[in-house]
């Protein structure tokens, strides 16, 4: 029998690199590698020769890579990926960045920067890719099903205070502001440029538990956030990755109330954005079961307001309507003031129940309720909140035009038109869309070809 033939490795330049980067030497790496499993519960013994056979392109088994890349991370002040170390293992993690809820913390941190640096970087991978409905359902499961995790603190790199995460928090509540009154298309490279510039750092640094805890609560905002905006800017693809780290961050913030959130107002919405109604209502259930009692009745009504969303696309008119009592008898219960909710849910009020009401009468067909719901969403938002009129005006004008009263329509839908020509904004162009399909069985009224004559010279 022939002898089996030899494969030649490939220096490890990557790791060569890095290593230079960080200005240590081989036995230094190697001390500091078993000292950052030793945190781990890991016995490793890596000496200087260890060091050398992975420069020659060994592949160390099991969790050692993560523990090589954290290591040297530490030293570098930042997250440093097994990718980037050159200990992939020929795995193409690229196309799968973002799509995993990772078992540990410092795998969630891995996955995250390494999200934000190739959003950054604008890899093709992310800005073309589909959303897969088990994606957006699988993590529900992790979520629901995972022991918290016992710790979070970090003992190496720059300390992180309380500070830091208060910054953290305005930046996110600045960005949320100026994204709501012009759109994503104008905020959205701010927010993932200060991810992966300061955030990813932050992450990578010196922090005690409780501090740790509150700086991933408010790093999972940020990121929920990063992933709205690539919904507005037409990424859904990219905003489930989003969605799918942020409900990791809630977890390693211990914050149950936050990741029902997450599932239930943005990755809920998502499923519905792309026609997935099951899955839509599957997580707003995950949702109120994996936050039951941590979460004021203000976040209980926006849950079951999700809900209602996924059965009045099925055309389950009954479950509807008694999920949007359930959400109605919440919000009555709610703090008049907001007091006692978080920051995450205090937005949520009668005209953002409203308009959700609103998008569960148009889909079932009820066009009356939907023209009531639409005008109380109207009422209720403030001009700040730019993007929601707009959308809800194209609420109003559809339900109009199930009314078959098309010149109503038209004078509403124009002024959806004139709010949206203030924004950049992915979603109020869809809606816009889905209107003027609606208005096609009367394409040869005046009104509708004169309002298609508008939209068409706004479009140019």
């Amino acid at each position: 029998m022939a002898a089996r033939p030899l494969v030649a490795r490939q220096p490890n330049e990557r790791l060569q690199a890095l290593i230079q980067e960080a200005g240590c030497s081989n036995a230094g790496l190697a001390r500091r590698v078993n000292m950052c499993g030793s945190e781990h519960g890991l016995d490793l013994r890596y000496d200087k020769t260890s060091v050398a056979r992975w420069l020659r392109g060994q592949q160390p088994r099991g969790r050692a890579p993560g523990i090589i890349a954290e290591a040297i991370g530490r030293k570098l002040g930042r997250t440093v990926t097994i990718d980037e170390i050159g200990m992939a293992n020929g795995k193409n993690l690229a196309s799968g960045v973002g799509l995993q809820f990772s078992p540990t913390v410092l795998g969630a941190i891995e996955q995250v920067c390494e999200l934000w640096r190739s959003d950054v970087g604008r890899r093709d991978f992310l800005s073309g890719s589909s959303v897969a409905s088990s994606a957006l359902v699988e993590p529900s499961r992790d979520w629901l099903i995972s022991v918290p995790d016992s710790q979070v603190a970090r003992s190496a790199g720059p300390r992180v205070g309380v500070s830091d995460v208060t910054a953290v928090r305005a930046m996110t509540q600045a960005l949320t502001d100026l994204d709501h009154q012009y759109g994503s298309g104008h905020v959205r490279p701010v927010v993932v440029h200060y991810l992966n510039s300061v955030v990813s750092g932050l992450l990578a640094g010196s922090y005690r538990e409780a501090v740790g805890r509150e700086l991933f609560a408010a790093v999972a905002r940020l990121t929920e956030l990063a992933g709205y905006m690539a919904v507005d800017t037409g990424q859904p693809g990219l905003a489930q990755r989003y969605y799918i780290q942020s409900l990791r961050l809630a977890q390693a913030a211990g914050d149950r109330g936050y990741g029902g959130y997450v599932l239930a107002a943005s990755m809920s919405h998502l499923a519905a954005q792309l026609g997935n109604p099951r899955e839509i209502a599957q997580l707003a259930r995950a949702a109120q079961e994996g936050a039951r009692g941590r979460v004021t009745p203000r976040a209980e009504a926006m849950f079951y307001a999700a809900e209602a969303r996924g059965h009045a696309l099925l055309g389950d008119a009954r479950t509807t309507q008694a999920v949007a009592g359930s959400a109605l008898d919440a919000l009555e219960r709610a703090s008049a003031d907001s007091g006692d909710d978080p920051a995450w849910i205090a937005h949520f009020d009668a005209a953002y129940l409203a308009d959700e009401l609103a998008h569960c009468y148009r889909d079932l067909g009820q066009a009356e309720a939907a023209r009531r719901q639409a005008e109380a969403s109207l009422a209720g938002h403030p001009e700040t909140r730019a993007r929601r009129r707009a959308i809800g005006l194209v609420l109003l004008a559809t339900a109009h035009v199930q009314q078959r009263e098309v010149e109503q329509a038209c004078r509403t839908g124009t002024r959806a038109v004139e709010l949206l020509g203030t924004l950049r904004s992915n979603r109020g162009a869809e809606y816009l869309d889905d209107f003027r399909q609606r208005l096609e069985p009367y394409r040869d009224e005046p009104v509708v070809r004169e309002f298609g004559a508008r939209l068409d010279l706004q479009a140019a």
